[in-house]
């Protein structure tokens, strides 16, 4: 089997979710057998003629790098559809963005089998600028919704499948049989359960510095356990927009917290391991989009919280509440409340099944959201559609 996986707003190599992603399915297929050729925007700080696709190998996968702005991506169609055209693919996958779709066109005109990842909200909520300015052009085709939302409408019509984490991510119009739910995952081969726990409890932050992700709730509640007295340690891995604030709100307990900042990958698991519980206190409140569809962002941290054997605080919302249980792999706070937060990061770090809930929670990591399994599910998928083309 031969697949042509688009990516062409993500940067690989990266050390945000988006690049992650990419690069687990890349090489989650081509370890099933499947030949890989991957399109990318370059890493950071390099730059490509944006017409050309120049390509590399790592190992058996073919990657190819597309320079262009996300805004402009479909302006790299010719380039993408001479690529399909020299392939002759089983099968393009394509990456949803709004200005994405290269892929998915020059595969419907050459009658290719196509999949479409969607990671977010498709059609975003009224009060976002984009959907308002989308809003606002739909005087070019009167009677009709946005440029935007027909070309994202046109997408999912034209696709064999859709892979989302979520249903709700996808335009209600768009029949629910064309949808498959699948989760992200956590490389579990290259984390390890803790054989040694730190002394004194080490809670961990990953990911990036969003008001969403609730890095700043992580400080605050944070300073209320130092002002009751907690010796623990805070950890925080990764950067974004918010870093200032969350900095400036833990300067004067500076001693209590540590700044890995955003590190390759690769670091990651022997950062996991100098800590003792991880936090994702994810914050809907603060997202329109997550506000109007439910929980789709497939969480990415959690899982390797899990994977490294830690035991893991989350918010106690849908999906979330369903891969933390309370007490068999963590606990569960009220979203949004600080003092919530700080309570149950408190009683999990006290609890004696600390330990034990780590375990579990790298058992049912292994067992339910592994990048293998996400990626046995593809291949199944594609398979499918390639024999029913």
């Amino acid at each position: 089997m031969k697949v042509l996986y688009i990516a062409s707003g993500i940067r690989v190599p990266g050390a945000f979710g988006g690049a992650i992603h990419t690069t687990e399915v890349a090489q989650g297929l081509a370890q099933l057998g499947v030949e890989m050729h991957v399109v990318t925007r370059p890493a950071q700080g390099q730059r490509r003629k944006p017409w050309q696709l120049p390509k590399r190998q790592t190992g058996s996968i073919t990657w190819y790098e597309a320079d262009l702005p996300k805004p402009l991506s479909l302006l790299g169609y010719p380039a993408i559809a001479r690529l399909v055209r020299e392939l002759q693919p089983d099968a393009v996958m394509e990456r949803y963005y709004n200005f994405a779709g290269a892929g998915i066109l020059a595969a419907a005109r050459q009658k290719i089998p196509t999949l479409l990842e969607v990671n977010a909200l498709i059609v975003d909520p009224p009060q976002v600028r984009k959907r308002q300015l989308d809003d606002a052009l739909s005087w070019l085709l009167p009677g009709s919704s946005g440029p935007m939302r027909r070309w994202a409408a046109w997408q999912c019509r034209h696709s064999s499948k859709i892979v989302t984490p979520l249903h709700t991510t996808v335009p209600p119009e768009i029949e629910r049989s064309r949808i498959v739910e699948l989760p992200w995952g956590a490389n579990v081969q290259a984390f390890s359960s803790q054989t040694k726990p730190p002394a004194q409890p080490v809670f961990v932050f990953l990911g990036s510095f969003r008001h969403w992700h609730g890095v700043t709730d992580f400080i605050q509640a944070a300073i209320r356990l130092i002002q009751q007295g907690s010796t623990a340690k805070f950890l925080l891995i990764g950067s974004g927009p918010e870093q200032a604030e969350a900095q400036r709100l833990a300067a004067p307990y500076a001693e209590h917290f540590e700044w890995a900042g955003a590190v390759a990958h690769e670091r990651v698991p022997g950062l996991l391991a100098q800590a003792s519980v991880g936090v994702a206190p994810f914050n809907p409140v603060r997202h329109p989009a997550l506000q109007a569809a439910g929980f789709f962002w497939s969480p990415l941290k959690i899982y390797e919280y899990m994977a490294a054997g830690l035991p893991v605080v989350t918010a106690n919302i849908p999906p979330l509440d369903t891969i933390i249980r309370p007490q068999q792999e963590g606990g569960l706070f009220e979203a949004g409340n600080i003092a919530d937060l700080a309570r149950v990061m408190q009683a999990v770090a006290n609890d004696p099944q600390r330990q034990q809930w780590g375990q579990n929670a790298r058992q049912r990591v292994v067992e339910h959201y592994s990048w293998e399994q996400h990626c046995q599910a593809l291949k199944q998928i594609l398979q499918t559609m390639i024999t029913q083309r």
